[in-house]
């Protein structure tokens, strides 16, 4: 048997002691490679500029028509968001002197234990994890998307993936899971796009105030360049952010009393008072069909707060609820999410014709 310094000087290393439970790694296409694969048209650009523009003067109420973030709980068919699309550009232009509408299109999902976490992570929903076919769907969507003139809203959750398509989001949010990591607001701090930041998942609203006053300041970090290798990534801050209240374990806190605290508290830490109102979730008490009284609620109470709530999110798809994935992918019922229940195409066209009658 070896001596320890025999076994030290072999070629043969006889501790391993890394990659202990990786089962493979997988080399992905930069982002510099997918962007100049897929590039941004003039169209998509002139859309994503838009936005992001408009959505900075609502926040700073320069603009006073109401932001709308408005789609699937997350992206799963491609053919289906496309039509979801379709119809809700529509409204966009209907609406347009009144509201600020941008789709929700998700792309990755946290989980509070496990389940599918989304079109990026597992595009083909059937365990393969085929990260790069998730990456080019969600861009080619992205683009699509634009192309119509409509913006688009996407949650930040992986660190790496927004270096893929964040040049096409217009808006930008940062979860209730996420919120408190300081990798997310570092995130934050380098994105070009306007960020909202939600509540705790138990209420807790100082969560959301620290992480938009920390996304203000410059970070440096680890990251990776367009050429897909690690590099230290030095941002300039985003003043660009808004608070979402979700609710929590605490209930709701959508109504008056809970918006001119969190009001309160945006003074205190001297930032501007723009409050987003997610009308699913613990507000709604996790049942789709109360998102609209969320969301009468809620413009019928902004004159109380002084205007402080400039948007509101809803979860919305071509059809109501949701369902499990099913082992035969074939049975899938379309436009029915996969995820968080969601309130159907009638009830979604309904609420945006109240909104705009409603701030007239």
């Amino acid at each position: 048997m070896p001596t320890h310094d025999e076994q030290m000087t072999g070629d043969r290393q006889p501790y391993q002691t890394s990659d202990l439970h990786i089962a493979s790694l997988t080399p992905l296409i930069s982002s510099g490679q997918l962007k100049a694969q897929l590039p941004v048209t003039d169209q998509v650009g002139l859309t994503v500029v838009t936005a992001r523009q408009a959505i900075r003067e609502i926040i700073t109420q320069q603009d006073s028509r109401l932001l709308v973030i408005v789609g699937p709980c997350s992206i799963h068919d491609v053919a289906a968001a496309m039509e979801y699309a379709s119809r809700l550009n529509t409204l966009r232009l209907r609406y347009a002197d009144r509201l600020c509408i941008v789709m929700r299109t998700y792309f990755e999902k946290p989980r509070t234990t496990i389940g599918w976490r989304g079109l990026i992570n597992d595009p083909h929903m059937d365990g393969s994890f085929a990260m790069e076919d998730g990456l080019r769907s969600a861009r080619e969507l992205l683009l699509r998307i634009n192309s119509l003139g409509l913006p688009t809203a996407v949650e930040m959750l992986d660190p790496v993936t927004p270096q893929y398509f964040a040049d096409l989001v217009s808006w930008g949010a940062i979860g209730a899971r996420t919120a408190e990591s300081q990798t997310h607001r570092a995130l934050a701090s380098g994105l070009s796009m306007p960020i909202g930041f939600k509540n705790g998942t138990d209420g807790n609203l100082q969560i959301a105030v620290d992480a938009l006053l920390a996304a203000r300041s410059p970070y440096s970090f680890l990251g990776i360049d367009p050429e897909g290798r690690a590099c230290v990534v030095r941002t300039t801050g985003n003043p660009d952010g808004m608070l979402i209240l979700r609710g929590g374990a605490s209930g709701t806190n959508y109504h008056a009393t809970a918006v001119l605290e969190a009001q309160r508290k945006l003074r205190v830490a001297h930032l501007p008072t723009a409050v987003v109102i997610d009308c699913s979730h613990a507000n709604s008490r996790y049942d789709p069909a109360e998102q609209e009284l969320v969301w009468k609620t809620t413009i019928r109470d902004r004159e109380l707060t002084e205007h402080a709530v400039i948007g509101l999110m809803v979860e919305s798809h071509l059809h109501a609820g949701k369902q499990p994935i099913p082992a035969d992918l074939n049975q899938l019922q379309y436009g029915v999410s996969i995820t968080d229940a969601c309130v159907d195409w009638e009830t979604t066209a309904r609420m945006l014709a109240y909104a705009f009658a409603a701030l007239a």
